[in-house]
């Protein structure tokens, strides 16, 4: 007896599509857009348009004596719009490589309004690894009073807390004083060194590695207030869930 049609249900009927009645959100398309790290009247932030070309400014402005270079690579010599330009020309090329194999979070330092200057996190396969490496830099005007030390303390708060990471890397000159001392003053642990080539000589870079025994170790000094706001989009972004 053939079966009766009715009683069977229907297996080529067309699927239905549920669509949209409004565009998708910036964040949804781009979850970094809605990246915030907030503490008193400091604030880490993606680095929309308008944000990048502050950014490009204020580096131009200067960044370190002419005589000391802080980088290892020499983008920040030159005039006003040639290291401005060096500035947009890396900060595009990285936000269009994050993907959850390899990607650098770069946000700007903001008070008030104004860009001071820039934190990041980088990685490979942090997923894996649950190691990101953190990098900063500040205009030269808005250096001294301590905004790296909490800008750094801010994106270690969005790593660790955020993002779940196991280990913070971090690496800066032998002869770069500044930075070796927020470094060492946040709990980082020595991690080896290596000779580089710095401008045609060589130099001692020094490496450096906090774990999150250490990080939860801090004293109260080192514990300002963080909050963090669209991290849940970016950790799916990145694969990290």
């Amino acid at each position: 007896m053939a079966p009766d049609p009715a009683a069977e249900p229907a297996t080529d009927a067309p699927a239905q599509t549920v669509r949209r009645t409004e565009p998708p959100s910036r964040t949804e398309l781009w979850p970094p857009a809605g990246l915030r790290v907030v503490s008193g009247d400091l604030e880490l932030r993606h680095l929309d348009e308008d944000l990048l070309f502050q950014l490009a400014a204020i580096g131009g402005e200067g960044i370190h004596d002419e005589g000391f270079m802080p980088f290892a690579f020499p983008w920040s010599r030159g005039s006003a719009v040639e290291v401005g330009r060096s500035i947009l020309a890396y900060q595009w090329g990285a936000a269009s490589r994050i993907a959850p194999a390899s990607w650098a979070i770069e946000l700007a330092v903001v008070r008030d309004g104004e860009v001071l200057g820039v934190q990041a996190l980088t990685a490979s396969d942090f997923a894996v690894t649950r190691t990101a490496e953190t990098g900063s830099w500040l205009g030269r005007r808005h250096q001294g009073a301590g905004v790296g030390t909490l800008a750094r303390l801010m994106i270690l708060e969005l790593l660790f807390t955020g993002f779940g990471a196991q280990t913070a890397t971090t690496s800066a000159w032998e002869d770069n004083g500044p930075s070796n001392g927020v470094t060492r003053k946040l709990g980082y642990r020595p991690n080896g060194t290596a000779t580089l080539a710095r401008e045609g000589k060589p130099a001692v870079d020094v490496r450096y590695r906090l774990d999150r025994a250490d990080w939860e170790a801090r004293g109260e000094a080192l514990r300002p207030e963080v909050t963090l706001h669209g991290v849940g989009p970016v950790r799916e972004m990145l694969g990290i869930d």
